[in-house]
């Protein structure tokens, strides 16, 4: 499980919302069998969509947060709720890439690429989701987001991410937070805010040497006081069901499921979020088809 805190300054201007997501990005590795960089981009994207999730007021609104750039790691999706559910998918969790000479860190950019989009697709249960769309800056996922921010939502925003993978492969912490200014920040709010988040080390490495989200949070805001407003625990959690696998074959039409039925005798579909297996036989086939029948 993780952990997820939402906080506000004393004069209600700057909103704060960060998450400690450790055991979440190593499940996740842990499902997608990733190589080092593919678990440090894959969990980076997790820990943004969880929080964006918990961000949205309601109830059962879903928000699907989508990186496609030119890097080898190819397409990485996270689709959340406002519960602190969270699931996550990548296209290429088996490329392994050298790490950067200059800062010996793994090189998400390249993985992801620096050429592409990050789109953000809000599912508020209305007739059309919202969904927004910007160009990748560098591929850092964190930056990209906080471009994202400034620019297809216009909402000033600071947004640090970060996965520290140990020698072993695993999870040795992850976290992130997003800061956000309200409409009425003042100019010396703002100055604050820059001059402390200077001063902020490698989230990851913070939450590694036990600071809890709370320190974290009170060195972001400083002087401008820090209020907590919502605590919740978070996972990663897939919803995937046969019968959902179900509604995704009938779906494709009664021709299709007989073409299935005469060449392979049987279906099996596999989830991307969790690779779970569902192993539809002749007789479900069957059963299908005639679910399939305009009554």
């Amino acid at each position: 499980m993780g952990r997820l805190l939402r906080a506000i300054s004393d004069n209600k201007t700057i909103n704060m919302i960060a998450i400690d997501s450790k055991d979440m990005v190593e499940e996740a590795r842990k499902v997608h069998q990733c190589t080092p960089v593919a678990t440090a981009a894959l969990g980076r994207v997790i820990t943004a969509g969880t929080m964006m999730g918990v961000m949205m007021k309601e109830k059962n609104a879903k928000l699907t947060l989508q990186f496609k750039g030119d890097g080898p790691l190819g397409l990485l999706v996270c689709v959340s709720n406002s519960q602190g559910d969270a699931k996550g998918y990548i296209a290429h969790p088996e490329v392994n890439l050298p790490i950067r000479i200059n800062d010996r860190k793994l090189d998400v950019s390249a993985g992801v690429g620096t050429k592409g989009t990050v789109s953000v697709i809000r599912d508020l249960g209305l007739k059309e989701p919202y969904i927004g769309q910007y160009p990748l800056t560098n591929g850092e996922i964190a930056e990209d987001l906080t471009a994202y921010y400034a620019n297809s939502e216009q909402v000033p925003s600071s947004v640090a991410l970060g996965v520290l993978v140990d020698v072993d492969g695993t999870v040795k912490s992850a976290g992130g937070f997003i800061v956000q200014l309200m409409p009425d920040a003042s100019e010396e709010d703002i100055e604050i805010l820059e001059r402390n988040l200077r001063g902020v080390l490698s989230i990851s490495h913070m939450l590694d040497e036990a600071e809890r989200l709370e320190q974290i949070m009170e060195v972001i805001l400083g002087e401008l006081g820090m209020n907590v407003v919502e605590e919740r625990q978070t996972r990663y959690f897939c919803d995937c069901s046969r019968e959902r696998m179900e509604r995704a074959l009938i779906s494709l039409g009664r021709y299709e499921l007989e073409q299935l039925l005469m060449e392979d005798g049987q279906a099996e579909l596999t989830c991307h979020f969790c690779n779970n297996r569902y192993l539809f036989q002749e007789k479900d086939l069957k059963e299908l088809i005639l679910a399939s029948r305009p009554k």
